[in-house]
């Protein structure tokens, strides 16, 4: 769940402006044809947070993901460089 680009600086650049956004999905549907019933599918983003940190978007999902099981279509929270 890292962002795309260069991180090992993630704090330097972080501080010349550069912002994250956090968001959950799921990662199956449900499909009766397949094992389980389940399919590989990447559901639609849901935002939670926009223009946030690196430390603060890597503390939302890490949380969350502690505080909520993912269900049966395992749905986590994720971020992306905006």
């Amino acid at each position: 769940m890292r962002p795309s680009g260069n991180v090992s600086h993630g704090m330097a650049l972080n501080e010349e402006g550069q912002h994250y956004d956090v968001f959950v999905r799921t990662w199956w549907k449900h499909n009766a044809s397949w094992p389980n019933g389940l399919e590989p599918h990447l559901g639609p983003k849901v935002y939670i947070a926009r223009k946030v940190t690196e430390t603060e978007a890597r503390s939302i999902p890490k949380d969350g993901n502690q505080d909520h099981r993912p269900g049966k279509l395992s749905r986590k929270a994720e971020f992306e460089e905006r």
